[in-house]
């Protein structure tokens, strides 16, 4: 069996520590060895991003400089769709093979609202899903039957991840990091600093092209 191999979506408007640090800490708890991020185009559930998807490309490069359990997949971005988490779930699957382990990290207010996902209920079969906690969010899923999903469904052991190529959820006990890219951007609007949200080379590059600035 092949290692587990994770992806981590997300707009990354910009990058910041919320993001880092809790994924950081899930790789050392389940044996990642890589985690590919993987920036969205069009982002379903959200606003449109501020930073063009080259910027935030920048961006994602400069932070992950030197962290080498990070790689970027550029893939969603030469979509004109919407980026449908399952669409690029199975194109993975269809490229490494109906055995190759693949976790796809999202945090707890995701799961929470899992149901809202485009096929959502065909998630497990190509994928582990992969969570990390989040500060101010419940630990109980929005229904009764999403909750008995979730149990019946969660994994016991991290081997578990690691011997199937998909069908688990993994609750990690990871670090509430209480940061969001939109008090990022607001705080950036207001001329405020964000050196304690994220990395500096990052804000560098922020201040270098004029991001986020009314």
């Amino acid at each position: 069996m092949s290692e587990l191999f994770a992806l981590f979506g997300g707009t990354f408007d910009p990058i910041h520590y919320g993001h880092l640090h809790p994924v950081m800490a899930l790789a050392g708890q389940t044996g990642l060895q890589k985690v590919t991020l993987l920036p969205n185009n069009v982002p379903p559930h959200r606003p449109q991003p501020e930073a063009t998807a080259l910027q935030r490309v920048a961006m994602l490069e400069r932070a992950i400089a030197d962290l080498p359990l990070f790689e970027i997949d550029t893939r969603e971005l030469d979509r004109e769709t919407p980026s449908w988490t399952v669409a690029t779930l199975e194109a993975l699957r269809a490229e490494r093979g109906p055995h190759q382990p693949l976790g796809f990290i999202i945090g707890q207010d995701s799961l929470l609202s899992l149901s809202k996902w485009h096929r959502w209920q065909d998630l497990l079969s190509l994928c582990h899903l992969l969570v990390c906690q989040r500060p101010g969010y419940a630990t109980q899923m929005e229904t009764p039957e999403m909750q008995q999903w979730l149990m019946a469904n969660q994994a016991q052991d991290i081997q578990q991840l690691h011997q199937t190529p998909a069908g688990y959820v993994w609750l990690a006990d990871t670090p509430l990091v209480n940061i969001s890219a939109t008090e990022i951007r607001q705080r950036r609007h207001q001329g405020r600093s964000c050196s304690d949200l994220l990395p500096a080379a990052v804000i560098d590059y922020i201040d270098a092209v004029g991001l986020y600035r009314d």
